[in-house]
């Protein structure tokens, strides 16, 4: 490892931060250079498998294997996790026997600064599944570094090195260890809350023999009256150092840093656990120490056993450990290259960026197993948990079925059956697997679960699991891998959606699941999003059309469909008004009704019913209109889709915005999805369909009230129309859902035209545009929400500032012509929301906010307006207001909002103020708002200061902008529009893919650049690793930069967008895994580049002209003048056939 030591002696600090790539033992790390001088920074480190490890820069770390519940060192937040470093995780000290006199060295340690001139670095597998820490004593002449690694069969690996870098020998003693160990069996909420007691509990024992640590408690953790053993334990033992001494806690450390003698620990009880090792080494000059410690969670007596028998017997174990080791990064780089993760160009870290990219995508919403194979267990599995009512029924065709067979062979089964259940169950099953909720300690709201594994023995599984707004959007990077799946997305996507058309909290596997109002919870809450309903839907709507088109048009009719029942119960329409932030009531006992059918048949007993209690089924334009419906009866004219299901958008800190909130982001992203359905309806031969009578009636109702209004579109429309509009639809859609929550669908079908439905898209077109028209800002940007303000006959629209999320909307919403989309371009570059040092985008534009001195201060003229306000001074009542010894008057500082208020003058009011409290409760609460200004208030966004908060960057929001912008400057050079402005929009492009960060510096950047984070406030650095929804985004892209499209089948290659200098200055392998799982090389060329579409190898050569050769694995190729291939082609690739060995295209200069 030579080749890593760098810098010269000197204090770190005065050492320039850098990021270098570099071989070590022949593998790719990137290097940060005196990472310790930029602030801590927060990292995920990966495996193939089911472990778990969060870790700060400085060291600090948590880590476990599936879940919190199974955790190696504590599971806290990151804050906590960072604060950590010196009492949790890796520690090592050194004494060194200098000429009879002993210098101790703590690495990493702040204990030390200044005493040496040292240097730290820390390296990070391109692959992202290993850390190394070093740090260089130039004083000494030493260098040190420990590695974390992971083991499917053993554990965590941490391997230790110590090298002399003198020319000198030296004689050392070491001690190095893991400090902070858990046991076994310990809940996470219970170690956050309790963790003293839970040390009570501990004991740490030494397995002499073997040298084994292990941690477990003596008893289960329970405040019942009963026995409740622990029967598990963690475990810690190493390799390396001969006959080294053992602690097992951290309790004689400081006797070690003093020089004082420490004796071994073998039964430490009450403390924390730890694992140290301590020995006395001779090192040569220039020589190296190695040693290991291996840790793991989850192990039983026998397990035990076994391992101390392995430790003592078997001579290869640290060869075993490295082999399982390499085996894991394989696996992982196999998961990757799956989805077309593995790419080869000029730029090393732009290819590893997509790697972590496309990981990161994969381990939110999951990976298929093994390409459309399907494998009867699972399946079978799978329909059992759904409905076991349908197993029952088809016992001969589950009986015909292989032990594994593909997906189109059983679609072609299916047909056989006739069973709409079957088809639907099995056209939703999706054998998915390393998914987990984007959950971490920078994201300890959401809570994650690595089910890969069968904890009995070891054996696969298959499973996913998300919140569906989170999921749903990751399915569609991968559907670009994976096509032929997307039917089955389609469908779990709308058979998870109600019939008032609205779509549930979470999608796992086995069905979907709804929040509950839990009263002891302040986080609790019930509502639906709305927004990523319609983007994420559409967006796989154009996927299906583009590879297998007209298939949605073969569904129009298909009774596969059918409604989630979720026991929300949205309130008459008269209601909503009265009250827009309080629109929904949890019905408990439709939710236990509903579990109890679960219970009873599986998934599909949370499925609406007909009267006749059977499933109610409905066909796909049905499901349609359903979604539709819901946004356009809550249309208000000129502002939006009003925000009135207790939800906010994709920005959950604008959660103010619920109620008297209506987005124009939805009504973006509609009139894209509208466009959408008009081609495919004008394309179908169907002259009718059959609905449901009740949503014909809502239906007919909305575009009747429609058509009446549209003549209005000629000009502005009064704040009178508006209500009177939203009046006629808002209450067609209460009747219709008071109508199936009283007494569900009468199961009677009617015969709707699509001449009809054809009316009722342009209708609604005519009034997306016309809202689109009137929420353009006089500096050409868009307003992303607006404030409604219900009055008795009137709704009027004012507006909030402006918002980056609404400019990604508007330039994906298909309407703007290239001239509009470089006009909101330009004005967005020059408005408040551009970030400078980021060379990004935020969110919002910065305020900032009062001072805690400058708020709450009454002005003396509103004191004096109010004879209340004047009588509670004079009498030294604080009831209200108080004032401070200087003069100044403020509310009481109990009062939170408004609503405190109120209360305070109600009690206020059952006295002798009575009078006073009824004559100028208004006035009072005028004052109120006047001196905090709450109507402005937009949510949580507006009042911190990371997250979505003030001054950060949110980077999903930038890579949508990014992708939004790709398909303006792509529509720009399809429509052959002016050179100019299509250069323009290529510029701004290019900016905003700078600014996303690859290139930046690691001190600007603030972490590794190569790694996806959520966010960056304006007074840190990156935030929040990993599992954000930027990577799908910032994955589409960047196929669309390498110019690979689809368009009615067929696949084909223009790489308009690909800059020159991504082709190779040299040769280089491009490695790359083939749909069987074998690793292969291709040799590339100077003036070439390699990526994989389907796992196939796509080589591009710049050339003179445009051809594709197609190498068949047969051995055969095939020429084809120009960019596409035919149909025949593209489905062996898009089918993953494997009779495509790779593809060479020549590319133009």
């Amino acid at each position: 490892m030579e080749k890593a030591y760098s810098g010269n002696p000197g204090d770190s600090e005065n050492e320039k931060t850098e990021m270098l790539m570099v071989e070590l033992e022949n593998e790719s790390y990137f290097k940060i250079s005196n990472h310790d001088a930029m602030r801590p920074f927060f990292m995920s480190i990966v495996s193939d498998s089911n472990h778990w490890m969060f870790i700060s820069s400085n060291g600090g770390l948590s880590a476990g294997r599936k879940n919190p519940e199974y955790a190696l060192f504590p599971y806290y937040t990151d804050d906590k996790i960072t604060e950590s470093t010196e009492i949790t995780g890796s520690k090592t000290i050194f004494q060194i026997h200098v000429n009879g006199d002993i210098q101790v060295w703590e690495p990493f340690s702040e204990r030390f600064t200044g005493k040496y001139a040292i240097s730290r670095n820390l390296y990070k597998s391109v692959y992202g599944n290993k850390i190394i820490f070093e740090e260089i004593n130039h004083d000494l002449g030493l260098a040190f570094r420990y590695q974390w690694n992971s083991s499917k069969v053993y554990g965590f690996v941490r391997k230790a090195a110590l090298t002399n870098l003198s020319d000198a020998d030296c004689q050392i003693t070491l001690l190095d260890g893991i400090q902070n160990v858990m046991p076994f069996g310990v809940p996470s909420d219970l170690q956050r809350s309790t963790s003293n007691l839970v040390d009570a509990y501990k004991r740490s024992e030494l397995e002499p023999s073997a040298g084994i640590g292990i941690f477990a408690l003596s008893a289960i953790i329970v405040d019942k009256a009963e026995p409740s053993e622990a029967l598990k334990a963690n475990i810690a033992w190493s390799l390396g150092l001969e006959k080294p001494k053992y602690l097992l806690s951290s309790l004689q450390l400081n006797h070690f840093r003093k020089n004082q003698e420490i004796s071994e620990e073998k039964d430490v009880k009450g403390e924390k656990g730890a694992y140290f090792i301590s020995s006395t080494i001779s090192l040569a000059a220039k020589a190296e120490k190695k040693w290991e410690i291996i840790a793991n969670v989850n192990q039983t007596h026998s397990q035990i056993i076994s391992l101390s028998k392995e430790i003592k017997s078997n001579a290869d174990l640290p060869r075993q450990i490295g082999e399982d080791i390499d085996s894991g990064t394989k696996s992982l780089i196999q998961l990757v290259a799956g989805a077309d993760g593995m790419h080869c160009t000029a730029d090393k870290l732009n290819d590893t960026r997509h790697f972590s990219n496309t990981l990161f995508n994969i381990m939110r919403g999951g990976t298929f197993d093994d390409n459309y194979q399907i494998e009867k267990g699972d399946f079978v599995a799978y329909l059992f948990k759904a409905n076991t009512e349908v197993v029952s029924k088809q016992q001969d065709f589950i009986g015909k079925l292989k032990d594994v067979f593909s997906q189109t062979e059983l679609k072609g089964l299916l047909q056989q059956t006739g069973d709409a259940d079957l088809i639907r169950l099995s056209i939703e099953y999706l054998p998915l697997k390393f998914s987990r909720r984007h959950g971490d300690p920078s994201r300890p709201w959401n809570y994650f679960t690595i089910n890969v594994q069968n904890e009995t023995d070891g054996s696969k599984i298959l499973d996913y699991e998300g919140n569906w707004r989170d999921l749903f959007q990751n399915w569609e990077a991968l559907a670009l891998s994976y096509p032929e799946f997307i039917e089955g997305m389609i469908f779990k996507f709308l058979n998870a959606s109600t019939f008032d058309g609205y779509n549930p909290y979470r999608i796992t596997k086995d069905g979907f699941d709804w929040e509950t109002i839990e009263h002891d919870n302040p986080w609790s809450y019930i509502g639906y999003w709305g927004d990523h309903q319609i983007i994420y839907l559409q967006k796989f709507f154009e996927i299906i059309e583009k590879y297998q088109p007209g298939h949605l048009r073969s569904l129009f009719d298909k009774e596969w469909f059918v409604y989630a029942a979720v026991p929300y119960l949205i309130k008459p329409y008269d209601q909503i008004l009265k009250n827009p932030k309080d629109t929904i009531e949890f019905d408990p006992n439709w939710d236990a009704a509903i579990r109890k059918q679960r219970d009873l048949i599986g998934a599909d007993g949370a499925l609406l019913t007909a009267n006749d209690k059977e499933i109610y089924r409905v066909n796909f334009i049905e499901k349609i209109l359903a979604t539709v419906l819901a946004k356009m009866s809550n249309l208000i004219p000129e502002g939006g889709i009003w925000m009135n299901t207790q939800r906010p958008e994709w920005n959950d800190a604008n959660n103010a915005l619920v109620g008297n909130g209506v987005s124009m982001v939805t009504l973006y992203y509609l009139h894209r999805f509208m466009k959408f359905f008009q081609q495919i309806v004008d394309r179908s031969e169907l002259e009718s369909v059959k609905l449901s009578g009740e949503l014909i009636e809502f239906y007919h109702s909305v575009r009747e009230t429609l058509q009446e209004f549209s003549p209005s579109l000629s000009g502005s429309i009064s704040d009178h129309d508006k209500k009177a509009m939203m009046d006629r639809i808002g209450k067609a859609a209460s009747d219709y859902r008071q109508q199936i929550y009283r007494n569900g669908f009468w199961g009677k079908k009617r015969t709707s035209s699509l001449s009809g439905l054809k009316t009722f898209t342009q209708v609604c077109l005519d009034f997306i545009e016309h809202s689109i028209r009137a929420n353009q800002r006089p500096d050409k940007l868009y307003h992303a929400y607006n404030l409604l303000t219900v009055k008795k006959t009137e709704f009027s629209v004012s507006h909030l500032s402006e918002m980056l999320e609404g400019q990604v909307a508007a330039l994906s919403s298909g309407y703007l012509t290239s001239e509009q989309a470089l006009d909101v371009l330009d004005a967005l570059k020059g408005s408040a929301l551009f970030r400078k040092d980021q060379y990004s985008y935020i969110l919002y534009p910065e305020k900032q906010l009062p001072g805690f001195l400058e708020k709450n201060n009454i002005p003396e003229a509103d004191v004096q307006s109010s004879e209340l306000i004047r009588r509670l001074l004079f009498v030294g009542r604080r009831d209200i207001v108080e004032k401070d010894v200087e003069g100044g008057i403020h509310f009481n500082g109990n009062f939170k909002n408004a609503a405190d208020l109120e209360k305070a003058l109600s009690l206020l009011a059952k006295g002798e103020y009575k009078a006073l409290v009824e004559k100028e409760k208004k006035l009072i609460l005028e004052i109120f708002e006047k001196v905090f200004n709450h109507k402005a208030f937009t949510g949580r966004s507006g009042t911190f200061y990371a997250f979505e908060g003030l001054g950060s960057i949110y980077w999903h929001m930038v890579s949508k902008l990014l992708l939004a912008v790709q398909e303006c400057c792509l529509k720009a050079l399809d429509e052959k529009t002016d050179p100019v402005i299509v250069g323009k929009l290529l510029d701004h492009y290019y900016e905003i893919e700078a600014g996303i960060g690859v290139h930046k510096s690691p001190g600007l950047y603030g972490a590794f650049p190569t790694d996806p984070y959520s966010h960056t406030p304006k007074h840190r650095g990156a935030q929040q690793p990993g599992m954000t929804g930027q990577v799908k985004e910032d994955f589409l892209s960047r196929y669309g930069e390498l110019g690979v499209f689809t368009k009615e089948g067929h696949l084909y290659f223009d790489p308009c967008l690909l800059r020159k200098e991504e082709f190779l200055a040299e040769a280089q392998d491009f490695e790359y895994f083939t749909i069987n799982g074998e690793s292969k090389n291709i040799s590339l060329k100077k003036g070439q580049l390699g990526f994989t579409v389907c796992q196939v190898p796509v080589i591009y050569t710049l050339n003179e002209t445009e051809s594709i050769t197609v190498f068949y694995a047969s051995g055969s190729n095939e020429n084809i003048n120009g960019k596409a291939l035919n149909q025949r082609i593209s489905s062996l690739i898009f089918g993953r056939s494997g009779k495509i060995d790779r593809l060479e295209v020549s590319v133009n200069k």
